[in-house]
């Protein structure tokens, strides 16, 4: 697709601007941004031949012997970093990584994304369109988990301090370019959530990376941390990233189908069963820390069993009621993902586990209403109703066995993520926690 911006255009807004920096980001394959900084002078040719760098230092990317690349800038990212000071400009662009000879390069968690809208068109659709709904919680510092308020879901009150802190970090990702609908307490002590308007896969995953750089950004300006860490708190919800999603055909939603007592086509239903059958295989994707299955425990609102409903929120799926008239708002929402997720991976994975579904026309089960937290282990084995993963260990074995995440990640990221979560597994599992020496010593 042709860019929307012109060379000709980022240059003249930087020189009327004044800017003196210009940040050129792209992400490893966990989803951690890397960033550097080029001056007015390489402007003109980083946006037309890129900036080398050495990729041997980035993770999952190439070994030290053939560690050059290139960071193109995609010049529709082009936007005036609004916590930098006004007098000060600095730009910023989120870069496509090309290899020397300047084909997309495999490890490139971007790329992967587009092969997988790739993968969409040529099955029809023109949009896949996503709305994660991000939460997030605000710290005294990053040494602890000190909180700034006791407020609950939606409070208006003084236990709300962090009102201002929401503000500024919503003026500050509307100046980006990001269009906000809510902002909001969440359920947790000192937990918020800011929700985007629903965009195209890649905008959105460029949007949450913007995302989460800002809202820390604005939280380390008023003296606080940010953190997207699932599970920082025990005994309280944690952090997640419900994905409502649907494809589109041109104007039409393709998940729509008024004849349906559901209103839900063929397409739809094959894609949620696609979504239900790859959920434990991609779940080491959408949740790719140890500390993300601390989270997906029953209850705190944390879904793990892989069922859908419409009302039921302990489902995996829930597919929002239809409304007359917001035909183009039907929907299934993914509730299972998590913020510190690497976006494009993620977004890339769900892709190709709804795909397989509609292509292979995947046998769509009816929903499942009734709390799933209450019925018992026999109940729901009675009911075919499998969880998900209940650790990272286990989570990264569904994901080696997964012939679909290789062909949605490719063979080089495929297999660098497995050894990068192996090694982050072992880590973990070698560890004497606190937990164990307050229970164990004092008898054993």
């Amino acid at each position: 697709m042709a860019s929307k911006m012109t060379k000709a255009q980022i240059v003249k807004i930087c020189k009327e601007k004044n800017v003196s920096f210009i940040r050129l980001w792209f992400t490893d394959i966990l989803g951690q941004v890397k960033s550097f900084a080029i001056t007015m002078d390489e402007l003109e040719g980083a946006l037309e031949h890129g900036m080398g760098f050495d990729g041997s230092s980035i993770t999952g990317y190439q070994s030290i012997e053939e560690s050059d690349m290139i960071a193109m800038p995609d010049m529709d990212t082009f936007e005036l970093v609004p916590w930098r000071p006004a007098d000060k400009p600095v730009g910023r662009m989120i870069c496509d990584v090309l290899t020397p000879d300047r084909q997309p390069y495999v490890g490139d968690p971007r790329y992967i994304l587009k092969l997988a809208l790739e993968r969409a068109r040529k099955l029809g659709f023109d949009h896949f369109y996503l709305g994660p709904e991000l939460e997030f919680f605000y710290f005294k510092n990053d040494q602890g988990t000190e909180i700034l308020d006791k407020g609950g879901y939606f409070d208006l009150t003084t236990l709300d301090v962090a009102s201002d802190l929401r503000r500024d970090t919503v003026n500050a990702l509307r100046a980006m370019g990001i269009i906000i609908e809510y902002s909001h307490h969440e359920v947790g002590p000192s937990q918020h959530e800011i929700d985007m308007r629903y965009a195209d896969a890649l905008k959105m995953a460029d949007n949450v990376i913007t995302y989460r750089v800002v809202v820390k950004e604005i939280a380390q300006q008023h003296g606080v941390y940010a953190t997207f860490m699932p599970k920082p708190l025990f005994g309280h919800n944690g952090s997640d990233m419900h994905t409502h999603q649907s494809l589109f055909k041109g104007k039409k939603n393709a998940f729509f189908d008024a004849k349906d007592p559901q209103n839900l086509s063929d397409t739809a239903k094959h894609y949620i069963a696609g979504l239900l059958k790859h959920a434990r295989e991609m779940s080491a994707v959408f949740a790719q820390t140890v500390n993300s299955y601390k989270r997906l425990v029953p209850g705190y609102e944390a879904p793990v069993y892989i069922a859908w409903s419409r009302r039921n929120r302990s489902a995996l799926v829930r597919v929002p009621m239809y409304h007359p008239g917001q035909e183009n708002a039907t929907r299934a929402e993914l509730r299972c993902l998590d913020p510190a997720c690497n976006p494009y991976l993620t977004f890339a994975a769900m892709l190709h586990a709804g795909l397989e579904g509609v292509e292979k026309k995947y046998k769509f089960n009816a929903p499942m209403e009734q709390n799933l937290y209450h019925l018992s282990d026999a109940e729901r084995a009675k009911l075919g109703i499998t969880s998900l993963p209940s650790t990272l260990g286990e989570a990264i074995g569904e994901f080696e066995n997964s012939p679909l995440m290789r062909k949605a990640l490719g063979d080089h990221i495929y297999d660098r993520y497995i050894d990068l979560k192996k090694a982050e597994w072992e880590e973990y599992r070698i560890q004497v926690t606190k937990w164990e020496m307050d229970r164990y010593l004092p008898i054993l």
